[in-house]
């Protein structure tokens, strides 16, 4: 007698199918297991909010001089800060920072300049970026004279010193933060530009690339269907410290007049106010500064994290 068939049938929905993994949730998981990124995260998040939050949070108008309003009398600019709960008279009006040479309340203006040094950051960053990464993913693609053309043209804004170059472009444009704005991310392109063809050139050789184009593919479709995304990982990298150093020329910028203008709260700008009362008034520097060595120290952090977390070859346990 034939022995029945035992054929075991599967169930496939029974199957446990392994959790799928990528680069980009492989990275999230090293981001969060790396300290310093972690760091950088919450102080950028913290300066993010107050950012957004600062017509809420700010006590006074950040333009508006405290002479003449209720409660306030005596010498009001330069005022040291006065704070209840350290020993300040609950009879004076409490400033955090202090007030300036307007008698304008810092702490207001230091809340209201986060926005102001943030979006030139991330804003001249986003623009240099996505213009940068089109010329080397083209330049780097094409080769021969197209690559030439532009990668000479790089050359070319690289050979000025950045902060030199932005200042020359401001003042052809004439002075303001969105010149500024302009300025740094016309100066920051090149590098950008740079790292990503030096990735099209090592990408573009692939065997799967090969492939595609034996296939057919189009070329738009291998430059920004498989090209783009395998390179995106050191732009994202060199864009958060990149943001770091835009911050820092923004202030500097502002710093020489050819920023933010009065009454506009900028870090820069308040710092160029009060250069003259190191000594006398330390408050109207300190704070400034802190805040612009916190915002650069955040990015910088994270910046550092997301390339320990996207470099493969690094071992992890």
């Amino acid at each position: 007698m034939a022995a029945p068939n035992a054929v075991t049938k599967l169930d496939a929905n029974n199957i446990e199918h392994p959790r799928s993994s990528s680069l980009w949730i492989d990275a999230a998981r090293n981001v969060r297991r790396n300290r310093s990124a972690v760091l950088g995260l919450i102080i950028i998040g913290l300066l993010l909010l107050i950012a957004l939050l600062a017509p809420a949070i700010a006590p006074y108008d950040p333009i508006q001089s405290m002479i003449g309003q209720p409660g306030h009398s005596g010498q009001l600019p330069r005022k040291p800060p006065c704070i209840h709960l350290l020993g300040c008279s609950v009879e004076e009006p409490e400033h955090l920072m202090g007030l300036d040479l307007n008698a304008r309340d810092v702490f207001s203006r230091i809340l209201f300049g986060a926005w102001n040094s943030l979006r030139v950051g991330i804003t001249s960053v986003g623009f240099a970026i996505v213009v940068g990464s089109l010329l080397g993913l083209v330049a780097g693609y094409a080769s021969g004279l197209i690559d030439n053309v532009i990668m000479r043209v790089m050359d070319v804004l690289l050979a000025f010193p950045s902060l030199l170059l932005a200042i020359a472009i401001v003042t052809v444009l004439g002075p303001g933060l969105e010149n500024a704005l302009l300025a740094i991310a016309i100066v920051t392109i090149p590098a950008y530009a740079r790292l990503a063809r030096a990735s099209v050139l090592s990408i573009k050789e692939f065997d799967y690339i090969t492939a595609e184009k034996t296939l057919g593919a189009p070329h738009h479709r291998i430059l920004f269907g498989h090209i783009l995304p395998n390179a995106l990982t050191p732009l994202i990298v060199q864009g958060t410290l990149g943001i770091g150093t835009a911050v820092l020329d923004a202030a500097a910028l502002s710093f020489l007049g050819l920023g933010a203008q009065p009454p506009t709260p900028e870090w820069g700008a308040m710092l160029s106010e009060a250069r003259n009362y190191v000594f006398t008034s330390p408050h109207l520097v300190f704070y400034p500064g802190l805040a612009i060595m916190i915002t650069v120290l955040g990015f910088n952090l994270l910046g550092d994290g997301l390339r320990d977390a996207l470099d493969p070859t690094l071992n992890r346990f």
